[in-house]
């Protein structure tokens, strides 16, 4: 074979197969609800890489739409889809990726969900960090999403299982952001995919328009949770500077929250400095 066994790659017959041909699987991710399966894989130069297949119709179209926002979004807080190949025993696609060491703060699947506030679980672990560390990862998480409204993008579907944080290194990226899109677009469904608890109430509302003031209340939400000591919003720790910010970008009417990423940013990082 020459090239390279994953970013060269047009189709495979099954991907794990493949995978275990040219490489080491050092892990296998198969119980996922977002109806796709992903492997971790060393090749033999060392290196490793994330590769993920979409194994159901709703995972092919989050994957082809991921594929698309990949290609307009790069930031370095956001892993990128760098390759896709085709699959013809699924008859669909995988993805390729770069691997990131980390834990997913909140990790559900088929069968198990919640979780959150066990003291062992990646979430309470990261509650549990001194401040200016969570500070620092919060400010990638938003960092991130000036390079998605400047790209004409909104958030969809961003809730704590799409933060990766490497606790020994004192890194946070972005994962699987596979249902976030150009908008601002209608609502044509009766809610979109997500996590209730980030949601913002038009995303439940078939015609609703969905957009810059939809990812500010989305981000609110995560700041307020990822900053909280606790999972039930009683331990804040952050200043009341920084929760009044909160508080602006987390309200139901979307004309009362910041009109966009960048004025949530410069409000937030601005209470911030103030201590």
């Amino acid at each position: 074979m020459s090239g390279h066994a994953l970013l060269d790659l047009t189709e495979v017959g099954e991907v794990e197969p493949y995978l275990r041909s040219v490489g080491e699987v050092l892990r296998a991710f198969r119980d996922q609800d977002s109806g796709c399966v992903s492997y971790g894989v060393r090749l033999p130069d060392g290196d490793r890489w994330f590769v993920k297949e979409a194994a159901t119709g709703p995972a092919r179209r989050s994957l082809d739409r991921a594929w698309a926002f990949h290609r307009a979004v790069r930031h370095p807080v956001i892993v990128p889809q760098l390759h896709r190949f085709g699959v013809r025993g699924g008859a669909g696609t995988a993805v390729v990726m770069p691997w990131h060491t980390g834990e997913v703060l909140y990790h559900p699947t088929l069968r198990t969900h919640g979780g959150r506030a066990h003291p062992d679980s990646p979430l309470a672990r990261f509650r549990a960090l001194p401040l200016d560390r969570v500070h620092r990862a919060v400010d990638r998480v938003l960092d991130a999403h000036l390079a998605v409204e400047a790209a004409g993008h909104v958030a969809v579907d961003l809730y704590d299982g799409t933060f990766l944080y490497d606790f020994a290194g004192d890194e946070l990226h972005l994962i699987d952001l596979d249902e976030y899109r150009p908008g601002p677009f209608s609502l044509t469904e009766d809610r979109l995919p997500g996590s209730r608890r980030f949601m913002a109430p038009e995303e439940f509302r078939r015609g609703a328009l969905i957009d810059l003031r939809t990812t500010v209340h989305a981000l609110g939400r995560a700041t307020r949770l990822l900053m909280d000591a606790g999972d039930e919003e009683r331990a804040w720790r952050g200043t009341p500077a920084q929760l009044a910010v909160l508080d602006r970008a987390t309200r139901a009417d979307p004309g009362e929250r910041f009109a966009t990423v960048r004025e949530l940013v410069r409000a937030w990082r601005e209470a911030t400095s103030a201590g």
